[in-house]
């Protein structure tokens, strides 16, 4: 896959570069700052762009804004967001409106190569990738909201897994049951969640995890 880089720690950036290198992949650009990610992108679009959150000169949202600006751009392209920190506002405005091909990892995540590339994959591949810390976090400041109180524990540690993008194999393998265990739990959420019919093109998995983002 193609790969676009905007990271303004020098070392990190290199690294990620010879890490994609290595697996097979390619890195069209690796910049410095959010301007310069954008111009990179819009001269020679990539399959995936991976932006760190805090960037000159402001070192406040300034990735965080360009990934949201590339996402109405070019919403072809998947957008992976590293971030120090849990930073739960901006998590939600990325997933806002159109919620496939994205995902948000902490930095600490990248140390784990393995977990790092089979998230960059799932995003290329128009799914999800959020960091287990992003996802329990998140789901522990929706525990007070209805309709998502209603979800019993286990429902809850499905939905985190479909948050972090796993299939339903995946999830059963990690939780230890059958995937149509899986399944029935999953159809409970979509339930609860009052997500019966969604609109052509928009998939009920992906807003179930929209739902308690936004809650």
């Amino acid at each position: 896959m193609r790969v676009i880089l905007a990271e303004d720690s020098v070392l990190l950036r290199e690294g990620l570069a010879r890490l994609l290198v290595e697996e097979g992949h390619e890195v069209a650009a690796a910049v410095g700052d959010a301007e310069a990610l954008l111009a990179a992108v819009d001269a020679d679009p990539p399959d995936v762009v991976v932006v760190d959150v805090r960037m000159p000169p402001g070192h406040t949202d300034e990735g965080l804004r360009a990934a949201l600006d590339l996402r109405r751009r070019h919403p072809g392209i998947g957008v992976l967001v590293l971030s120090q920190y849990v930073e739960h506002r901006y998590a939600t405005e990325l997933l806002t409106g159109a919620p496939e091909g994205v995902g948000y990892l902490l930095k600490d995540r990248v140390a784990q190569v393995g977990e790092f590339l089979d998230a960059l994959e799932r995003v290329r591949d128009g799914g999800a990738a959020f960091d287990p810390e992003v996802v329990r976090q998140l789901l522990s400041r929706t525990s007070h909201a209805d309709p998502l109180a209603r979800l019993t524990e286990r429902e809850r540690e499905v939905l985190a897994h479909m948050a972090q993008g796993y299939a339903n194999a995946g999830i059963a393998q990690r939780l230890f049951v059958s995937q149509s265990a899986v399944e029935k739990h999953i159809n409970a959420i979509f339930d609860k969640l009052g997500l019966h019919d969604e609109p052509a093109g928009r998939s009920r998995r992906v807003m179930a995890v929209l739902r308690y983002l936004q809650a």
